[in-house]
């Protein structure tokens, strides 16, 4: 039976209470900033094909302009809640326009002579389509001429096919413009060969377990939602833009771009369009605090970076920018307030980027340090350097991860126990009465951090302890409700309702049929290979050709010694070759076993002995989409 979320405690409610003087509560720009422009509200829900709602407004309005955050609910949370939870369609300036809030990211579009330059594409196809929509009805029903990536993240790829179609792609007539010599391999590979374990994270990090609700989902700071089950589509850029200084004029419109690499993805850019006297810093520039790295899982990113590209941006542009429109949150207009916001996000990211080396070189471990750093009060009481995606604590320790590594210097913790070894020592040393008789004690004492760490020896040691489980949720929730960082509050909440009701199903997936499809043939054959159960492959000997007959190239592949690798060319030593097009191809790779009803329609060509195809799949593993996280 399913356990109804607990009040805040009168400690958490307290400590929430005394938050505020944190803040600058009497600071009402953002409300105004965010509502300016509104050409019309959103027409309702976000709906899938089947009539599924993906994204419903009316969830949020719980959330009212004037109402006083909840005891459960952070105030800068709330606050900042409050802010984006308005949506519909906006008029940034005049030419350039932004779809806001029924999708975790937005959908910006400029218009031109002669057709719509869109940039970025929002994390789904039916939030996409529902913001190109409101385009057409209330802007222009001109083409579009061309979809600008700023980066590779699946919140601003995943909607391209709501936006145009792949046909007027591939024939050339719609230009897709990204940053970076390997956009496909970054946007894919991230998303894919690690999908699994990211979702799951994801799941947690964004509250997708959560139901909205005081006690449950807010926002996600940086947007409002991450929409349920959209369809993540993807199609591949026509025109990289590899270095800063590069031009394209599209549609009477020109653009100039800047290309800042390693900075809030892999491969970013920043653009400018002087016909607007608009700017974008992409995600690097944000009314939030963005992740050094990602609780979801990702690549760590350098802090130094995007100080660096945003110095670069206001050298270039900050005299003349009068507005700055991002792919998340709000715009910002006029130039010493353009100026101004990407001056302090600058020093924000320097800062804690110095400050946590600093520290380092003074002998403190990651922890240490993201306990005792605070931003100076000018940086730290600005709103947009508030933790609403990253935090700072957690960007402290990711300035470690990036400079220093995994290791955090102290020499206990590298090669410690496992967590359930570690856990069955403890309890068998200290008594499972005792654990919790003090687990109790500091749940009662509001010290929820100790009291989570002390009963996740027992919850691990023993996971079929509801007593241990109850207690360790009760403590998780509280530091949920005053938690300011959205994805702290939904990985702590998403941890207690675990913890109390089990598992729950997914929400999502970020290796959609597009994606998977979309993988350039390297990364297709690293994919295959995560899935190489390697003690199980240990003594197989196989070796197939793959002649992807639509893409003209053959790529040989073999498992030895537990490792599958690839490479381009065929093999004189091949078992069998498999000649198909890169989907056919795709299928067979994932699934071995359909091979043969393939061969039987057509659709690929086996020569050779079939059985290598049989061996291949009874070495390739499994993913469980919905693996523990708060138990063993």
């Amino acid at each position: 039976m399913c356990q109804s979320p607990k009040d805040a405690s009168p400690a958490t409610a307290a400590a929430n209470r005394a938050a505020v003087d944190k803040y600058d509560m009497t600071d009402r720009q953002d409300f105004t900033d965010s509502r300016h422009g509104l050409i019309a509200e959103l027409p309702g829900n976000v709906t899938g094909p089947d009539g599924s709602v993906i994204f419903d407004p009316t969830d949020f309005d719980y959330i009212g302009d004037d109402v006083p955050a909840p005891d459960s609910v952070e105030p800068s949370l709330w606050r900042q809640s409050q802010v984006i939870r308005h949506g519909g369609l906006y008029e940034v300036t005049k030419g350039l326009y932004q779809v806001r809030n029924n999708d975790i990211a937005n959908l910006t579009v400029v218009e031109g002579d002669d057709g719509l330059i869109v940039i970025d594409c929002m994390a789904g196809v039916e939030s996409a389509r529902q913001g190109m929509d409101l385009i057409r009805e209330h802007i222009s029903d001109k083409p579009v001429a061309a979809v600008i990536y700023t980066h590779t993240h699946i919140d601003h790829y995943g909607g391209v096919k709501g936006v145009v179609d792949a046909e007027d792609v591939a024939s050339g007539k719609v230009p897709i413009i990204a940053p970076g010599h390997q956009f496909d391999k970054y946007a894919i590979g991230e998303n894919v060969v690690a999908g699994n374990a990211m979702a799951r994270r994801a799941a947690y990090a964004f509250g997708g377990l959560l139901e909205p609700g005081p006690t449950g989902f807010v926002t996600c700071g940086i947007g409002i939602a991450s929409t349920k089950g959209p369809e993540v589509s993807y199609i591949s850029p026509t025109d990289l833009v590899t270095e800063t200084g590069v031009r394209r004029e599209i549609a009477g419109i020109e653009f100039e771009f800047l290309y800042a690499p390693d900075t809030e993805a892999p491969e970013e850019m920043h653009i400018w369009i002087p016909q607007l006297s608009a700017l974008t810093c992409a995600e690097n520039a944000n009314h939030s605090l963005h992740n050094i790295q990602t609780l979801r899982g990702a690549r760590t990113r350098d802090a130094r970076n995007f100080a660096r590209y945003l110095d670069e941006t206001l050298e270039r542009w900050g005299d003349a920018a009068e507005v700055h429109y991002g792919p998340h949150t709000w715009p910002v207009w006029g130039n010493a307030n353009v100026a101004g916001f990407i001056e302090s996000q600058r020093d924000t990211y320097k800062y804690i980027h110095d400050q946590a080396l600093r520290l380092a070189n003074k002998g403190y471990t990651p922890l240490e340090a993201a306990e005792v750093i605070e931003l100076p009060d000018e940086l730290g009481r600005n709103w947009a350097n508030r933790g609403y995606h990253g935090t700072l604590h957690h960007d402290v320790r990711a300035v470690y991860t990036k400079e220093l590594g995994m290791w955090d210097g102290d020499p206990v913790s590298l090669h410690p126990h496992p967590p359930v070894e570690s856990a069955k020592r403890f309890v068998e040393f200290a008594g499972a009465d005792n654990i919790l008789a003090e687990g109790r004690r500091a749940v009662e004492a509001a010290d929820y951090r100790w009291a989570v760490e002390i009963l996740h020896k027992l919850v691990f040691a023993q996971p079929d302890n509801t007593a241990a489980r109850q207690l360790q949720a009760d403590a998780y929730e509280q530091m949920g409700y005053q938690a300011e960082g959205p994805q702290w509050r939904g990985i702590f909440l998403s941890a207690a309702l675990e913890l109390r009701d089990g598992i729950k199903p997914m929400p999502f997936t970020t290796a959609s049929k597009d994606t998977i499809l979309g993988m350039p043939i390297d990364i297709l054959f690293d994919f295959v290979a995560v899935h190489v159960d390697g003690p199980k492959a240990a003594d197989v000997d196989v070796r197939i050709d793959f002649d992807f007959t639509d893409r003209g190239e053959t790529w040989t592949m073999w498992i030895r010694r537990g490792t599958l690798n690839a490479r381009r060319g065929a093999s004189g030593k091949t078992q069998l070759t498999v000649s198909g097009t890169k989907a056919a191809l795709t299928g067979v790779l994932l699934q071995p076993g359909s091979a043969g009803r393939l061969a039987e329609a057509g659709a690929i060509n086996l020569d050779g002995d079939a059985h290598a195809l049989a061996t291949l799949g009874s070495v390739l593993d499994e993913f469980d989409p919905a693996f523990p996280i708060v138990t063993p």
